[in-house]
């Protein structure tokens, strides 16, 4: 079997990138934008804070993309600089188990409008599990964030945290327990 190596489809759009064609990164943000808004958003919990941190993030990427080697996709690499600028947030925070339920703007977008009854009922309980999530402690949220939905194992999480693996896993088991005891409370 031949290897392949990996060609990052986004390539010739990093590489107007690095020579400062603000048109190429105009459309890397255009392209990534969201995703990493939301990647912070999971791990900081605060809409203000992950709006900082994504625009702290693109500044950093722009003006470091000679450290990009192309080992992995774009994509992954500014994720990284999000989820690092988004625990860096955390601990210059430094609130470790305080609820932000009510820090949330609801700015998000009504789903329901073209969805009808059923739409409605499962846009309500994604609501109620983002709540839930963002009520978590910190430790927890950005445990299960990382794991869960930004597809980390414990191991990478450990270093990215500087922690053990098995406060990662303990963190993770946790957080779920915590995550289903609220959903439960509002009746999900």
């Amino acid at each position: 079997m031949e290897a392949f190596a990996y060609t990052d489809i986004n390539a010739p759009l990093v590489e107007r990138c690095r020579l400062g064609d603000r048109r190429a990164q105009a459309e890397i943000y255009k392209r990534y934008a969201k995703a990493m808004f939301n990647a912070s958003l999971r791990i900081t919990g605060d809409y203000a804070e992950a709006e900082d941190v994504l625009q702290e993030s693109f500044l950093s990427a722009f003006r470091e993309l000679h450290g990009y080697k192309g080992d992995s996709s774009f994509g992954s690499w500014l994720k990284r600089i999000v989820i690092n600028k988004s625990i860096n947030c955390l601990r210059n925070r430094r609130l470790q188990l305080v609820p932000l339920a009510d820090q949330h703007d609801g700015a998000s977008p009504d789903l329901t409008d073209d969805l009808g009854v059923e739409g409605e009922s499962l846009a309500w309980r994604a609501d109620v599990v983002r709540r839930c999530v963002q009520e978590l402690p910190d430790g927890y949220r950005v445990v299960l964030s990382l794991y869960l939905l930004e597809g980390y194992d414990h191991a990478e999480i450990a270093s990215i945290l500087n922690i053990t693996e098995s406060t990662s896993k303990s963190q993770y088991s946790r957080a779920r327990k915590k995550l289903l005891e609220l959903a439960r409370l509002r009746g999900l």
